[in-house]
């Protein structure tokens, strides 16, 4: 069963050799998905110089925090911050329904042209 951790290594060490630290975890196996990370850490690790995968690139930028980051860099003040947030949150949820619809359309569309084809043959 595929359970992830998402951590800070050197460049230099192995893939799955030593690590510097634990930054969070990741569950491809649950209905849905979950990323859990420590934000203060990851930004702290972001801001030192850490390059992080494509995948993780896009877990951290679905959990917001690369938007929130983004803000502060701006100088956005924190109620600000929150306000934006929470339109992001709000949009992103919108996002992921219109993305589980359309699936679900394309899931029930070959469905139906399943069933045609096993009634002609």
């Amino acid at each position: 069963m595929p359970f992830y951790q998402i951590v800070a290594a050197d460049g230099r060490a192995p893939r799955d050799g030593k690590f510097l630290e634990v930054v969070g975890h990741y569950n491809p196996t649950a209905k849905p998905h979950t990323v859990t990370i420590e934000k203060d850490r990851v930004a702290y690790w972001l801001n030192v110089g850490a390059q992080p995968t494509d995948t993780v690139h896009s877990l951290i930028r679905g959990t917001g925090l690369l938007h929130e980051m983004n803000l502060k860099r701006r100088g956005f003040s924190e109620s600000d911050i929150a306000a934006q947030m929470e339109a992001w949150q709000q949009k992103e949820a919108e996002r992921r329904q219109k993305r589980l619809n359309a699936k679900l359309r394309r899931r029930q569309s070959k469905k139906a042209a399943e069933a045609v084809g096993s009634a002609e043959g």
